[in-house]
Formats: C-alpha cells, structure tokens, sequence
C-alpha cells in the first residue's frame, strides 16, 4: 500500500471520528430537549482496492446520521396521551359540577326540605300569620336556589366554552407549525439523508397536538406527514393546513367546532374525540347540560305540581284557582337564517303527562315538506308533521310552523332555562290556598296536600319524586366522577410506562455518551497517529530520493 493510500485511511478514520464526537455532543446537549431522539452516526468500510496479492481495505465512510426511534412506541404515547388527557380534563370538570350540585350550603335539597317543611308549618297551623310568612319566605329561598343553581352553571358553560375557544386556537397554532415543518422536511430529504431534527420537532408537535384531541397520521412518499384529528378530519395535508373554529350557529347556541372558513366550513363538532378538546366537549354535551336540564325539570315539576295542588284549595280571602309558583317557559331558537314563525310550546297542565318530561331538548328541522322532531338526548326520531300540527309528546305541547323552508331548523331546549325563570307568584300571606273550601280559616286539608307533593312521584314515569330526581342527578355526577378519576389515575400510569418506554428507545443517557466519547476520542488519536506516522513514511522516502 502507497503512503497517500494509508493516509487516506487514516483520514477517513479522523473524519469518521469526528463525525461521531459531533453527533455526541449533540445528544448530550440535547440531554433535556423535550421530545429530542438520540442520534448515532453509521459507518461502513469502504469498497476494498485489488492487488495482486488481495484486496486491501480503504478505511471507513459515515453513511447517516440515524435517529434512534420506534414507530410503534411513538404512536402508543400519542395515543395514551390523548386518552390521559382526557379523563384529566373530564375529572377536573366534573368535580367542579360534582362540588357545585353536592355542597349542602349551596346545593337544591336543602332549600326543598326548608321549603316543604314550612308547607307543614301552615297545614299544622293554618291560622298562624306567622307560619304563612315562612312559607313565602322559604319559597322565595327555594327560588333564589334554583337561580343561584342556575348561574353556576351558567358560569361553568362559560368556563368550559372559553377552554373550547382556547383548545381550538392551540390546534390551529399546531397545525400551521406542522405545515411550515412538513415543507422544510421535504426540501431537506431532498437532499438524500433524513433532517433527523426536525423530524423530531414534528413528532413533538404531533405529541402536543393529541393533548388536545385524537390524532392519526399518515407518512408521504416525500417525507410529509398527513394528520387527522378526531375520527378522521384532515387538518394538515402536506404543507397546508386547514384551521378549526369553535362557533355557535347562532347567537345562543352551543359552540360548534367547524372545519375550514366561510360558506364551506363544515361542522365536525360530534368528530371530535380524545384529547382536552374531547373531554371539554363531553362535559359541556353530556354532563353540564344534561345536568342543567333536570335542575330545570325539577323546578317545572315543582311549579306544575304545586301549582295544581295549590288552585283546588282556598285562601283566606275566599278565593281559589291561583298560581302558587311562575311556570317557566320552553326556550325556542330559531337555526341560522330562519326566519319563522317559531314554533310555540308548552308544558303538558294534564298532570298524567308530567311523568314523561324528560331532561333534554329538541331539535326540529323542515325536510321534504314535513317537520321532524329529534330528541337530543339519544337521537330518537320521535315522527313527522304537516305545517300547524299540535302534538304531544314527552310532557310539551308543541304547535308546528305554520310555514317553513327545506333546512330550516329550531332547538327547542323546554327545561333549559326553567331554573332561572320559576318565580312564586304569591305575594301575600293570606293568599296561601291552605284550605279545602271556601271559609275554612283552620281548614288545612289542601295544605297537608300541598305538603305531599314532596314525597309523590310524578317524574320519571311516575317513579320519582322531586327530591329523588335531584339525589339522582347529584348520584349519577358523583359516580361520573369517581369513574374519571379512577380512568385519570389509571391512564396517568399507563402514560408514565409509555414515556419510559419512549426514553428507554429514544432517550440520552449520560453514562452511554461519555462512554462513546471516550471511545470515539480514542479512534480520533488512533487516525491521527496514522497520520503522523504517514508523514514519518513521507519524510523518509523524500530523503531517500534525494541521496
């Protein structure tokens, strides 16, 4: 082998060398980067040259930069990500709800019992001014309750839609980073080798962003990456990316989360999954206004029943048939660009009727030249009617548009606002209908009947009364969130093994990299006392040619 030969040789194994130090120190550096896989340097021999007495080697090549990183880990901690968070944002609304319906200080059941308690106080003494006056007192408490009740939640939506709006504008500040990422990455592999850097800094983004929602994505031919939120909505393809807007369809109406901008953004709102935004949307569709509802249930109850009690009694001045409590009034809201006329409902007075309230709204929409009613709650198509129909169902009385156009469509939310809207219309102590007939001042038998509403199951079928409705909405929030906070507990586990594993493929070990240091500094010597010794070679042969 010639001297220029061996040298090089030994300068393939100085820059080989070199190279290795540098990926090195760029793990090390990067020990507490967020997201940061480490890389090592790949080498292979170079081609041997033929001799007549064999082939002699060459020495070495670097042939990449290879990013320690496992696919399926990835995807798992993406995944696990977005189920943990989640559960965390479910359990943290729902103790919120949880503590809001519970507390006996500012809780429903309280004021109820103080409530029926002094409907007793009358029916025991109905000639006591004094027992009238703590009736309405505790009526208007018990009133005050249901709209203080009602306020809350009304506070919690709006903390829960603000989360919505912050959610969605994190997404879009996700997704654009993603597009810029995918462009620079397909310029860089252009160039043969992979930008193992930004590759790096896309799957962080790609992390970040199932902490909002559920995420698939798909790998291009030229290095970009595809991603899908939800149960499929692409928001980055390629170098685009196609920004979200939470929105209401119109004002009053829930947040929609809507794909793209103007006349073509389509509402994804139900395919959304996964992720805080997931967890937000849960809680606002299936417990804050499920749980709104049947509050406003229970003060239609209460109103409707009382009320029908209260006006086949008498009161002191001799008179009957009078309203004890306001009954609350259906809300209706008309969907974008209708408009009208609405459609008019009321609550069923046929007392048979109150069984089947439910605690949920209603959409109507006008196709093919009929309305369709559509329960909400669990999507049941509940018939199909001409133009000024009356129908009955589920405890309303609804009258149908007289007119209407194909797309048209209404929210009928009957019990929504029904906390916020019952009022006692009695405002004086001698107008309580305490007795059964006309004269009688120590008659209290419409009294002790007023009293029995407490106790006398009218909702759910005729199988549960005003306090077994409201225990059975704080029962059914306080075990929601028991079970989110196991699932929280559980999933934040399953989150710490799905990192380890991560660090365990991905992760700089200090120890590791001092090692290969070391071992990489000692290679650099070794190639660089080749060379020495190739200049030694050098030196002695020009002396020779010289004599």
């Amino acid at each position: 082998m010639s001297g220029g030969g061996l040298f090089n040789i030994a300068t393939s194994g100085l820059n080989t060398a070199q190279r290795a130090l540098n990926t090195t120190g760029h793990n090390i550096a990067n020990v507490n980067t967020e997201g940061y896989s480490r890389q090592r340097a790949e080498v292979a021999t170079r081609p041997a040259g033929f001799t007549g007495a064999g082939y002699i080697g060459n020495g070495v090549q670097g042939t990449t930069i290879r990013r320690m990183y496992d696919e399926f880990i990835q995807t798992q901690l993406r995944n696990t990500t977005s189920t943990s968070r989640y559960y965390d944002t479910l359990h943290d609304s729902l103790s919120r709800v949880d503590n809001l319906v519970a507390d006996p200080s500012v809780g429903l059941a309280p004021a109820l019992q103080n409530f029926f308690s002094a409907v007793q106080g009358v029916a025991n003494d109905p000639t006591s001014s004094a027992n009238r006056t703590v009736l309405l007192s505790e009526a208007e408490s018990l009133v005050d309750r249901f709209n203080f009740l009602h306020q809350r939640f009304q506070d919690q939506q709006f903390i829960v839609d603000g989360q919505i709006g912050d959610s969605v504008q994190e997404i879009n500040n996700i997704t654009e980073a993603l597009a810029r990422l995918n462009a620079q990455i397909v310029s860089a592999q252009g160039r043969g080798q992979p930008p193992n850097d930004l590759l790096d800094k896309r799957d962080q983004l790609i992390l970040e962003l199932s902490g909002y929602v559920d995420v698939t994505t798909v790998e291009q031919d030229d290095g970009a990456m595809n991603v899908f939120i939800g149960r499929g909505q692409g928001v980055v393809l390629g170098d685009r990316a196609t920004p979200l807007n939470a929105v209401p369809s119109t004002p009053g109406m829930p947040l929609e989360i809507r794909l793209g901008t103007g006349d073509k953004a389509v509402d994804i709102t139900r395919q959304m999954t996964g992720g805080q935004l997931g967890g937000l949307l849960e809680v606002r569709n299936n417990v804050l206004d499920v749980a709104h509802n049947e509050l406003g249930r229970v003060a239609v109850g209460l109103a409707l029943a009382f009320n029908d009690q209260h006006r086949q009694g008498y009161d002191l001045l001799g008179e009957t048939d009078k309203a004890f409590f306001k009954v609350p009034t259906p809300e209706v809201l008309p969907g974008k660009g209708v408009p009208g006329p609405n459609p008019t409902v009321t609550f069923d007075t046929d007392p048979s009727q109150w069984g089947q309230l439910k605690a949920s709204d209603y959409r109507l929409t006008h196709e093919g030249g009929e309305w369709h009613l559509t329960r909400v709650s669990d999507g049941r198509k509940l018939g199909s009617y001409g133009a000024g129909d009356e129908i009955k169902v589920d405890g309303l009385v609804i009258t149908m548009p007289a007119s209407g156009s194909a797309g048209d469509s209404f929210l009928i939310r009957p019990t929504r606002n029904a906390s916020a809207d019952i009022a006692v219309t009695i405002k004086n102590p001698e107008e309580i209908a305490a007795a059964g007939q006309p004269g009688g001042v120590g008659d209290n038998r419409n009294a002790l009947a007023l009293a029995k509403v407490q106790t006398t199951n009218f909702l759910n079928g005729g199988t549960t009364s005003l306090e077994g409705a409201y225990d059975g909405l704080v029962g059914r929030i306080g075990t929601r969130t028991r079970q989110a906070e196991v699932a929280s507990l559980a999933q934040e586990r399953l989150l710490a093994d799905a990192k380890a594993q991560r660090e365990s493929v991905s992760g700089v070990n200090l120890d590791e990299e001092a090692a290969n240091l070391l071992r990489y500094q000692q290679a650099y010597q070794a190639s660089a006392q080749i060379i020495a010794i190739t200049n030694t070679l050098f030196d002695t042969l020009i002396g020779a040619v010289r004599r």
